[in-house]
């Protein structure tokens, strides 16, 4: 019987390779693919739970609603490092609403042979199975930063959200926009004399470096550009000699930049999204997990 240390440390291990299988937002392609290092802790949650305890105010990952818990998830079997990185859509399909992953994840992690959907009720998320019977039927954790759920062979599974709903943050309602000529209201500058603000650029074309944590150039991406004038989606491609399972297995084959977001989406749909921090350089958005980084470099 394990004590709450080891309960502790048996959790923690599960966390640090979440962002290691997705950027995230991260999918496996491959049982070999799905090893990945241990998990790293997302933003704090509100999900209601039993015996009270939340997060702070603000930074919600878990999803409250069924619209929250669209997106992509990191599943896991606890104690091991074996992971899998699956879309939760809101189409809904024969078995609830659509779950996709690739094939290396029913290798990975057998009991993804079964999953056919996922459904969020009353009760919480579910994964389930062709029947709609439940194979998972996650609850909060005690962390409050993930869902876990046991199988009917006792293994504990722990699903990290990587880039869901309800990490988006909340519109402002009735939010005024401040135009210059407001700006300029007791000021001694003149309202036609305001400089409108530089909207942010999109990343030049060329070679990029990837950071992770203290790893430095782990994996190097290829941005070229729009293979047609007028396009805003260009193509992406991770160079050999990658030393990141993470990167290979998510396989970026796109970039596009818009409201000043770069999102990378994978072969598979899956997306994430980066933002500009100055000098060619580029961070997740949002900032969840172990610190991940773009940079420009010369080839």
């Amino acid at each position: 019987m394990r004590g709450p240390t080891m309960t502790r440390m048996a959790r923690s291990g599960a966390w640090a390779g979440a962002l290691a299988a997705v950027l995230a937002a991260l999918p496996p392609s491959a049982a070999r693919a799905q090893d990945g290092p241990p998990a790293a802790e997302p933003a704090p949650a509100v999900m209601p739970a039993e015996g009270g305890g939340g997060a702070p105010a603000g930074l919600a990952t878990l999803p409250e609603t069924l619209a929250g818990a669209a997106g992509t998830w990191d599943l896991s079997l606890e104690g091991g490092r074996r992971r899998c990185v699956l879309t939760l859509a809101m189409e809904t399909g024969p078995s609830g609403r659509a779950a996709r992953f690739p094939a290396g994840c029913r290798r990975a992690l057998p009991l993804m042979a079964g999953i056919g959907g996922w459904l969020f009720t009353g009760e919480g998320l579910r994964l389930v199975d062709r029947n709609l019977r439940p194979v998972l039927a996650f609850a909060k954790n005690p962390d409050g930063m993930s869902l876990g759920a046991s199988a009917e062979n006792g293994e504990r599974y722990n699903l990290v959200p990587l880039q869901i709903a309800a990490m988006l943050p909340p519109a402002v309602p009735g939010a005024a926009t401040v135009t210059p000529a407001a700006n300029a209201v007791g000021s001694d500058t003149p309202a036609s004399a305001a400089v409108p603000e530089k909207p942010a650029e999109g990343p030049a074309s060329g070679l990029y470096a990837l950071d992770r944590a203290e790893q430095k150039d782990v994996c190097r991406l290829e941005f070229a550009l729009p293979p047609e004038a007028g396009k805003d989606t260009a193509p992406v491609r991770v160079l050999p000699d990658c030393r990141d399972s993470g990167i290979t297995v998510f396989d970026p084959v796109s970039w596009r930049f818009a409201n000043g977001h770069l999102t990378l989406k994978a072969r598979r749909g899956h997306a994430v999204s980066l933002v500009a921090i100055g000098e060619g350089r580029w961070r997740r958005d949002p900032e969840i997990g172990v610190p991940l980084v773009l940079r420009k470099v010369e080839p």
